[in-house]
């Protein structure tokens, strides 16, 4: 089975759900890894972070309504797999400590480092170059 078949789990934070939604430099490749079969997973950090620059863009006239009510929709319709998960303490703070990130970026990190444990083939999406290098520094990068 060709690598581009075999199902895949993703967590993706919200800059690649960003890119999937919204023409952007990154948005090919997020489109490439929506098309791929598997779980795509959205934790509640990532979808709020997405809602909050969606609505943003529409207070600030930005984006056309109608690209913007298509972005809405992609977003609840979309192949991502709701998930109610939190890191662990334990490893929000191991990885505090060996990597220089934001407080967001540093939950994401953890909570899929946290999945991870129980479900090793999990990966992070994200173009984030600082959650990036962490990611794949935890063997977490696709």
């Amino acid at each position: 089975m060709r690598e581009e078949e075999q199902p895949i789990l993703i967590y993706w934070d919200a800059s690649a759900v960003l890119s999937a939604l919204i023409k952007d430099k990154h948005s090919q490749e997020a489109h490439r890894w929506v098309q791929r079969s598997g779980f795509h997973f959205l934790s509640t950090l990532s979808y709020s972070e997405v809602l909050a620059v969606l609505f943003r863009i529409q207070r600030e006239g930005l984006m056309p309504e109608v690209l913007l009510d298509a972005a809405e929709e992609t977003l609840e319709r979309g192949p991502w797999r709701r998930l109610n998960a939190v890191p662990s303490w334990d490893v929000l703070r191991k990885l505090s400590g060996k990597y220089p990130l934001r407080g967001a970026d540093l939950w994401h990190l953890a909570a899929a480092k946290s999945l991870q444990l129980e479900l090793p083939e999990l990966r992070l999406l994200t173009f984030d170059q600082r959650l990036r290098t962490a990611a794949r520094g935890e063997k977490l990068s696709l």
